[in-house]
């Protein structure tokens, strides 16, 4: 008889316990999944960020080499002008050949 009061409180216990691992494993679980929540969440952003870095390192790529485009355009407009001034203002003498 005591042999079967032992097991009784034995599949109590067990009961108990189950009972109370069960919230505990439970909040673990949560709390993992939470994390990794977070975590995928931030991965996203850092690969979204990457990307949006690299478009914009493109974008100064673009910008410097169109800049320089500008910078020669620039110059050979100013040359064009000042070779333009010189013709108008040295016009070739006809008078001299009258």
């Amino acid at each position: 008889m005591l042999v079967n009061s032992s097991s009784c409180c034995r599949k109590r216990q067990s009961k108990l316990r189950h009972n109370v691992r069960v919230p505990r494993l439970n909040r673990l679980r949560r709390l993992r999944t939470k994390k990794m929540g977070a975590v995928g969440i931030k991965t996203d952003m850092e690969i979204k960020n990457l990307k949006l870095y690299m478009e914009n390192q493109i974008i100064i790529q673009e910008n410097e080499k169109l800049r320089k485009k500008a910078l020669l355009l620039h110059q050979e407009n100013q040359t064009l002008l000042a070779q333009l001034q010189k013709k108008l203002c040295n016009p070739p003498n006809q008078s001299l050949k009258t």
